[in-house]
This record gives structure tokens, C-alpha cells and sequence, in this order.
């Protein structure tokens, strides 16, 4: 004795005089339910991750010296990487960086990344992350403008980090 599998026309009246096979019906999951929503709404701090949080970190530290500095500034790239190259450049001495210039090169336009986990394992809280967000994106600024840092943005400080 087989079991016989109920027709799945007999249950959608629109269905139930078509014509043909019977249409497998469609899961957008195993389950059935369908996608899943946010995990954390949007309200919720923990809704942008930490990467995302530092990005704008930088960016308003790239627009307040945007603002003294436009014109210097103009047609330089701002990125954020994870971690430095393994291989540390001609002019490094020691340590890990916690930024980098390019200068324009080939086509290139000039560049000026910062690490973030380097970064974010020397800051304290999220305050001082900050603020060495800042401080890290000075210096870069400072380097490629030929500058101290104190010149490009007077709040700079340099505390040995």
C-alpha cells in the first residue's frame, strides 16, 4: 500500500481547475518562513559594526582639516585598511604603523590610509580612539603637506604613542 500525496490544486481555488502539473511550491527557505529581518534594529547601538564606527571617525577627522585645508587637500585620497603590509617601508623604523602616506604617483592621486586595528589596540575607550583617529590623520596630513602637526590642526597633541 503507497501513500498517496494530497494534489496541491485542491487547496488554492485559482489552482484547482489549471491545467497541468502540479507546481512545486516555493521556500525561500528550508524552513519556509522567508528571509529574516535585521537582527538589530537601527536604533540599537550595535546596529553599524566597529569597522563602520571607525570609518566615520576618520571621515569627520578628514572633514575638520578639510576646512583649514581644502585646497592642499584636494584630490587626496582618504582609506582605512585592517593592518599594515607585513613589509614595512624603506623609511619605518620599528614598530607597527598606524598610518600611511602615498604621495601621488603614475596617475595615482596621493593617498593617506590608517590601520584600524593597530589603532584600536593602543586607545583606552572610545573617546580617546577619537582622538587618536585624529592625531594618526594630522600627522599623515602634516607629513604630506611638509608640515608639523601642530601647524595643520592647533588641537594636535603628541603624547609619545
Amino acid at each position: 500500500m503507497s501513500a498517496r500525496l494530497p494534489d496541491r490544486r485542491a487547496h488554492d481555488p485559482a489552482e484547482r481547475d489549471a491545467p497541468g502539473p502540479v507546481r512545486p511550491v516555493r521556500r525561500r527557505d528550508r524552513r519556509g518562513r522567508g528571509p529574516r529581518g535585521p537582527l538589530m534594529p537601527a536604533t540599537m547601538p550595535a546596529y553599524r559594526t566597529r569597522a563602520q564606527r571607525f570609518d566615520d571617525l576618520v571621515l569627520d577627522a578628514v572633514e575638520h582639516l578639510e576646512r583649514r585645508w581644502a585646497r592642499q587637500l584636494e584630490g587626496t585620497e582618504f582609506a582605512v585598511e585592517d593592518v599594515p603590509p607585513s613589509n614595512p617601508a624603506p623609511w619605518e623604523h620599528g614598530g607597527v604603523p598606524l598610518g600611511r602616506y602615498f604621495p601621488a604617483d603614475s596617475g595615482l592621486p596621493a593617498r593617506i590610509v590608517v590601520y584600524r586595528r593597530p589603532v584600536e589596540a593602543r586607545a583606552h575607550d572610545t573617546l580617546d580612539l577619537a582622538d587618536l583617529v585624529r592625531d594618526v590623520v594630522v600627522e599623515q596630513v602634516a607629513h604630506m603637506l611638509g608640515r608639523s602637526p601642530e601647524d595643520v590642526d592647533p588641537t594636535y597633541r603628541d603624547d609619545g604613542r
